[in-house]
């Protein structure tokens, strides 16, 4: 503890000046001008003035708690550590007592130190024996700031009885595990010894905070999970000047103002940075260094720490060595072996560390905005976390809303809901049946405002985004053989017909389709199609091609698409004037009509091709939206093969393997017991076994197994025919409230009768392999019966 006297001193000074002049002006009288005289209180305004005063209702603020908010601890089974101190441990509470009176006197004006409090089966235990140093199984538990999150999550908050004052008791951290509540000490000595444990040089210092630090108030805090991240501006890469390019304006900007602006800059910054040390050094009166025993007092002496010499230098030649041994000696023996932990090692289990919150559930409030945590699996759909933003202090006008999701089998990870606008959006992890990464939409009904973006190499098509309104669809692609990265498609009203209208059997007619094409090195650019429009409504075709790199235009083409017919089924003949181009190069064989003519029919194929890669396009959009709307009314959750409690047949199949070596085991046991034994205990004993007697043994055992042969199979012929009967029984009742039942009793009616036939077919094998092996088992015992020792004399001649 720092026991500084010059700062003491000077402390000391200032508040008894302080208490100087407030007496003085309190003992101050009025001036004679403004005194009254007093008037004497008779009895009844006595009695007015009490009935007054009894009627006023005082307050308490909440913040302010008078009782013990400590949770009653079952001490019963707790070691005998917590409940009693060892010899050493009475020793260092004497210490610590005679070093807190020491303290209080020379520092009468200071908090009293905090050093033995009681536990909680009341016994004083000294605050650093409180610490158990413990590393955890866990490798989230490693780091400093995954530890300090997983303390706060895992407690409830519980105020002090007095905010001013240290608590009187300070429970271990195991007891605190166990309840999951503790207040602000109880939060630090976990996290202490968590630290410790996991390699950190931790401390638990015990003094004033805010408010809102203590009771743990984030109302004023601005949600972590709000604030953007700051991503680095990167540089974009300026492309080399063509040579026909249009040169850029001079930069005219002043390199002097530049460089006056620049050192201005520096000079405050330079000025700010000085004002906050100088600061720092007016507000920093501890220095931490626990080695300093100027400024930090020892409660226990140690040889591993400096401290300062008392002798001068030149008064080193006066120490003879006799004084030296002696000072060792004294040394020695003021040193004191410090105690173990009282404390049992820390222990999590794998169930609370998953679990983590309280009841698997807590809110944090914050500024603006309210953050619910809850354990996995706690939530049928997987709902892990959910921030809330408002738009106002009081949290009453929700602005936008954002859910974490985990262990999904539609791979949904992140749900992005903005009230304001309706816009929905939805983050897939990869893994989706359909590739999909994120989904933007206001509604699930088809031919509606939406975005869809994919993981492109999941796709064999090389699809990264699909947006869509209701009366066009545009699609980007990447890594595609034929070069394609744009489509985009204009729709007409649909024909109204009486069935419903759907993509499949009622499409939207296309009005345009617009292509773009990446460059392809292995063509010329004047014959590489950098963007085709197939205006279908128009029955034209419209081709744009690549620009050289030396040219500042590219060549174009449009076609005519006209019926290879007319009217009167006369075939047409192309024509120049069904073919308008425009060439930056002309070439001879492009003139050509067969050229054109032939250009044309490709054009044809590929506007068919077009058309119906657009229409599959519309089909995949309603599959995706059905599949994300059963997935969200199911929302069925993965579970791993190694989580044998929530895995239904991994359970089952363990279950099965212990029945089937109980039953194993059982056979070994009956194989070990003396199957003679009862038979021969009708005998007297000690009487010589005779001829007679061995027969009739080997007979009523042989007729007692085949008795108990014959009862195991009526047995489980009964089994069979129960639960038969009462799966009849079932089917009948389905049959009589089909028409009543809800979607929940068919679900229990279907597993009921998918565990009842389960065990139906099991008890019908279990009767057919015990007819089996019964004749078998009778033939081994009678011949186990004719090779005993006991009978094999007698039936050696009988057979």
């Amino acid at each position: 503890m720092e026991v500084l006297k010059e700062k003491v001193e000077e402390e000391e000074a200032a508040e008894r000046e302080d208490a100087a002049e407030r007496g003085e002006k309190m003992a101050k009288p009025p001036p004679p001008e403004t005194r009254k005289e007093e008037t004497p209180m008779t009895q009844e305004m006595l009695r007015d003035l009490e009935k007054k005063l009894s009627d006023i209702e005082i307050a308490i603020p909440d913040m302010i708690v008078t009782k013990d908010t400590k949770v009653t601890v079952d001490t019963s089974m707790l070691p005998a550590s917590y409940q009693s101190n060892t010899p050493k441990e009475e020793h260092l509470l004497q210490v610590a007592v005679n070093f807190s009176c020491q303290y209080s006197h020379l520092c009468p004006d200071r908090v009293p130190l905090f050093l033995y409090p009681l536990n909680e089966c009341e016994v004083p235990k000294f605050v650093s024996t409180t610490i158990r140093p413990t590393l955890m199984p866990y490798t989230e538990l490693y780091n400093w700031d995954s530890c300090a999150q997983f303390v706060a999550d895992f407690l409830s908050m519980e105020p002090l009885a007095d905010p001013l004052k240290p608590p009187t008791h300070l429970y271990s951290p195991t007891t605190v595990l166990k309840y999951q509540r503790g207040n602000c000490f109880d939060f630090s000595t976990l996290l202490c010894s968590m630290l410790i444990g996991a390699g950190y040089d931790a401390y638990c210092v015990n003094g004033y905070g805010s408010q809102d630090l203590c009771f743990m108030d984030l109302t004023r805090e601005v949600c972590p999970l709000t604030m953007k991240s700051k991503t680095k501006v990167q540089r974009k890469q300026v492309a080399p000047p063509k040579k026909y390019a249009v040169k850029p304006p001079r930069d005219l900007t002043s390199r002097y103002e530049q460089d006056q602006e620049r050192k201005k800059q520096e000079k405050i910054k330079a000025e700010e940075e000085k004002r906050l040390k100088e600061e720092e050094e007016r507000l920093q009166d501890l220095v931490f260094d626990l080695g300093d025993p100027v400024r930090w007092e020892y409660l226990l002496l140690g040889t591993d720490k400096p401290h300062l010499s008392i002798l001068d230098d030149d008064d080193d030649n006066l120490v003879d060595d006799d004084d030296v041994e002696n000072l060792g000696k004294e040394d020695e023996d003021k040193g004191f072996d410090m105690p173990h932990s009282w404390v049992d090692p820390i222990e999590i289990s794998p169930e609370a560390f998953e679990t983590r919150c309280p009841n698997g559930m807590k809110v944090i409030h914050y500024k603006r905005a309210k953050l619910e945590k809850w354990a996995p699996y706690l939530n049928s759909n997987g709902l892990m976390s959910r921030l809330s933003t408002y738009e106002d202090l009081e949290c009453t006008k929700l602005l936008e809303m954002k859910e974490w999701y985990q262990n999904r089998e539609d791979m949904l990870e992140l749900r992005h809901i903005h009230k304001d606008t309706g816009l929905i959006i939805d983050y897939f992890k990869p893994g989706h049946p359909q590739a999909l990464r994120v989904h933007s939409y206001r509604s699930m009904q088809p031919e509606n405002d939406r975005v869809m973006e994919f993981y492109e190499k999941a796709r064999v098509d090389g699809l990264i985004k699909r947006e869509e309104t209701p009366k066009s669809m545009t699609e980007h692609y990447q890594g595609r053989p034929d070069f394609l990265a744009y489509r985009h498609v204009t729709y007409g009203a649909r024909v109204k017909k009486v069935m419903l209208s759907s993509a499949e059997s009622n499409p939207r007619p296309m009005m345009k389709i617009t292509e773009r094409f990446f460059r392809n090195p292995a063509k010329p650019a004047d014959e590489d199609v950098e963007e085709r429009g197939f205006l279908i409504s128009e029955e034209r075709i419209q081709l744009r091609y690549h620009c050289r790199e030396d040219h500042i235009t590219a060549s174009r083409r449009e076609f005519l698409r006209r019926t290879e017919v007319d009217s009167k089924g006369n075939k047409i003949i192309m024509t120049p004037d069904m073919c308008l181009s425009y060439e930056v190069e002309p070439m001879e064989h492009t003139k050509k009509l067969l050229y054109q003519y032939e250009a044309m029919m490709q054009l044809k194929e590929q506007e068919k091709l077009s058309r119906h890669q657009a229409w599959e396009s519309e089909l995949e959009v309603l599959e995706i939206l059905k599949l994300l709307e059963e997935e969200e009314e199911a929302h069925t959750l993965k579970i791993s093969i190694y989580d044998t409690k929530r895995n239904e047949k991994s359970r089952e199949y363990r279950e099965a393997m212990e029945r089937v070596m109980h039953e194993e085991h059982l056979r070994q046991v009956e194989a070990q017991l003396d199957y003679l034994a009862p038979f021969l205990a009708q005998l007297p004993p000690g009487e010589k076994l005779t001829r007679w007697q061995a027969i009739r043994l080997k007979d009523e055992c042989l007729m007692d197994f085949k008795q108990r042969l014959i009862d195991k199979a009526n047995l489980i012929q009964a089994r069979f025919e129960q639960e038969t009967q009462e799966l009849q029984k079932k089917q009948q009742w389905y049959q009589e409230n089909q028409v009543t039942l809800t979607t929940e009793d068919e679900d229990l009616y279907l597993s009921y009768c998918s565990q009842a036939m389960f065990r139906i077919r099991i008890l019908e094998q279990r009767l057919n392999r015990h007819k089996e092996l019964a004749p078998l088992k009778y033939l081994a015992l009678e011949e186990k019966l004719y090779k005993d020792p006991r009978l094999v004399e007698h039936l050696k001649v009988y057979s």
